[in-house]
């Protein structure tokens, strides 16, 4: 009798005795969510099975979202590298493909409510800054509605701080949302080029943190390159 398919491993990025870092796939939740209760996977359960030991996590990427995940490997680090993201020291950057043609670049100063899952009205705001520049604008020969073709740009995003879904709510923001967000996008865009190009995610991926020296250790930069689904994407 045939037994159970074991899950395809996660990609290691790093790994040493402090931290590990997976370039995590979209559509894998993080750590179990009542929100996704269905949902038996995650990268923390994935990643304790794959390295036989414990790991503890220290950011977060939201379910769709690809690209670098940091580890702590012992709970001293995890504290230490909370207090590294809390306070802002760690870098990220990120790729997002978006609706329409966004300015070269520019700074999104918006402050956001603490919670997007729960209504705005009545939430404190908090101070939320993001940084944008304009990699690559694209024109699909679909109509927008309006136009016999569409317009979406790559944007290199950096958010200067760490406000949940900072990026999404940001760009949306701006009027140019996150193709393939359910939550803050636009439905229509976001069947077109899922059609358009065979692949149905949201577009936003995690390329690189860069972690402060915390510690004895020095400063470490991760990195996770586009899949092959964002190659085929600008080559369309």
């Amino acid at each position: 009798m045939g037994g159970a398919i074991a899950p395809e491993p996660l990609r290691l990025l790093h790994l040493d005795k402090d931290i590990v870092a997976v370039d995590k796939p979209p559509g894998l939740l993080l750590h179990p969510s009542a929100l996704d209760a269905h949902e038996t996977r995650s990268a923390l359960a994935l990643l304790r099975v794959q390295l036989g030991t414990p790991v503890w996590t220290v950011h977060r990427l939201d379910k769709g979202t690809s690209g670098v995940l940091l580890f702590a490997r012992h709970p001293h680090m995890a504290r230490m590298l909370g207090a590294a993201f809390e306070a802002g020291a760690v870098r990220k950057r990120y790729i997002a493909l978006v609706r329409g043609w966004p300015p070269e670049n520019g700074e999104i100063d918006h402050p956001l409510a603490r919670d997007p899952e729960r209504p705005s009205t009545g939430q404190p705001r908090v101070p939320a800054l993001t940084r944008f520049e304009r990699l690559h604008r694209i024109e699909w020969p679909f109509a927008d509605g309006r136009h016999p073709t569409s317009r979406y740009a790559v944007l290199g995003v950096e958010p200067l701080s760490g406000r949940r879904h900072q990026t999404r709510r940001h760009l949306k923001h701006i009027a140019h949302p996150i193709v393939g967000d359910s939550t803050h996008g636009k439905g229509a865009h976001n069947r077109a080029v899922a059609a358009w190009l065979g692949v149905d995610r949201l577009w936003l991926h995690a390329l690189r943190l860069e972690i402060p020296a915390v510690g004895s250790r020095p400063t470490t930069v991760i990195e996770a390159p586009a899949d092959d689904a964002w190659r085929r994407a600008l080559a369309s």
